[in-house]
């Protein structure tokens, strides 16, 4: 057996007790190193109702707010080293109808870099879905909406700007662009893991968006991403070998995160034995991926913990630390 299929053996038994017990339907578990070696598997049901679907390798996931990382992160820096943004610069450079009213307000302060390390003072939860489902006006809404400041907090609202940001730079929006090699802003009902059995959608959610505010927008910044195991991973091992521009993930913006990323601290989802230049995020539909620049090697856990209802405790958060922890044993 090679090193990283030890990895992922020893890895794979938190997750395997946590679809035993019934907390998570289904599950898929990857882990690469920068050589390109890897190692997969999976485990239970990609859906139990109203039907029942096995889990595969093959399986497609909401990604959730790995979009975040995998789409928004990557469109914004590219366009940094591009020269069409600056990441100092307020949102309004690219977006000058953001807050117009009151040309003193501190929205209007906001930049790229706040957004991307959310050090900005918007709230960390905001249900712009409840506002109606035409798409425009809902983007029209949040770029005039008085936010009351709060300190800072991980918050979408971040994310849905920089998403503003691209779609007004490219000419089109999210859904239109092109989502990056593997993954796709909607998949086929029997390729995806099923999400929520949604009570203002009345229907179970398979191979359309799980976030409420990303499904009223159709496509945003924050979320929307579908993948694989193998999208991911390959994403991963390309990060590992990585230079140049990318470099910004990995540069701390405060004691928690970087460009777009978070960094280790104490209870994070990665885990306690990681080393200190790892990155990481999460995904709210269950999915993660964690990038350890020291060890060589990056692992990801996909689940369908919200299928078919988020409020359950799954236990996810104790299941991320325990396979990160494992992952990185000595």
């Amino acid at each position: 057996m090679t090193h990283i299929e030890t990895q992922l053996d020893r890895a794979f038994a938190p997750l395997a007790a946590a679809i035993e017990a019934g907390r998570i339907p289904g599950g898929v578990l990857g882990v690469v190193d920068r050589n390109g070696d890897r190692a997969v598997r999976a485990m239970g049901q990609a859906q139990t109702v109203p039907t029942s679907r096995p889990m595969t390798e093959e399986t497609w996931f909401d990604l959730a707010s790995l979009t975040k990382v995998l789409f928004t992160t990557e469109r914004i820096l590219a366009l940094t080293e591009a020269g069409r943004i600056d990441l100092d610069a307020p949102l309004t450079s690219v977006l000058p109808d953001f807050r117009h009213y009151n040309l003193d307000n501190w929205e209007r302060k906001v930049t790229f870099r706040q957004c991307l390390g959310h050090q900005t003072p918007f709230p960390a939860v905001f249900p712009l879905y409840t506002y109606g489902r035409d798409p425009d006006l809902l983007r029209t809404f949040l770029l005039q909406h008085e936010f009351a400041a709060g300190p800072s907090v991980y918050s979408d609202i971040n994310f849905i700007l920089l998403g503003l940001a691209l779609e007004r730079l490219e000419g089109k929006w999210i859904r239109e662009q092109d989502p990056g090699n593997g993954f796709a802003w909607s998949v086929e009902p029997d390729k995806a893991a099923a999400t929520e059995d949604c009570y203002w959608r009345h229907r179970v959610l398979v191979g359309e968006v799980h976030d409420d505010n990303c499904s009223a927008l159709q496509g945003a910044g924050h979320a929307g991403l579908f993948g694989t195991v193998a999208s991911v991973l390959d994403f991963a091992a390309e990060k590992l070998t990585a230079a140049g521009p990318d470099a910004l993930i990995r540069t701390p913006l405060s004691a928690r995160r970087t460009h777009g990323w978070e960094r280790p601290y104490e209870g994070w989802s990665g885990g306690e034995h990681c080393s200190p230049q790892t990155i990481g995020h999460t995904g709210f539909t269950g999915t993660g991926l964690w990038l350890d620049f020291e060890r060589g090697h990056a692992w990801t856990l996909l689940t369908n913990r919200v299928h078919p209802t988020r409020h359950f405790d799954s236990g996810i958060i104790p299941l991320r630390r325990a396979v990160g922890d494992l992952i990185n044993v000595d």
